[in-house]
């Protein structure tokens, strides 16, 4: 079963709805709760199915991601830059996990 699930989109999606949150809320923490979340399902699938390595790239990966939409936020303006980090993250994962996974790719 967890063979089945695609990590690419929930780490897009955690970035994206775990900002929204923050932005729509007025709560950063709040937004930090949904974004972790996201991270933690995606750590869990990655750390069964592809192992250490991989789950501490990947993880690294996400919160490098969140840290650099912060500073490209300044150039580009805050939604922009979650989407170009969400979408650049979500590239990553679907790299070096769920491409590996012959059900997940595109027919």
């Amino acid at each position: 079963m967890i063979d089945r699930i695609a990590t690419a989109p929930l780490t897009a999606a955690g970035l994206i709805l775990g900002y929204a949150v923050a932005v729509s809320s007025g709560s950063r923490p709040l937004g930090g709760v949904v974004m972790a979340a996201f991270g933690l399902t995606c750590i869990w699938i990655w750390l069964r199915r592809d192992g250490r390595r991989t789950a501490a790239v990947l993880t690294a990966a996400g919160l490098a991601a969140f840290a650099f939409s912060h500073v490209l936020a300044l150039l580009i303006t805050p939604w922009p830059a979650v989407l170009v980090v969400a979408a650049v993250t979500a590239a990553l994962c679907w790299r070096l996990s769920d491409a590996r996974r012959p059900h997940l790719r595109p027919a």
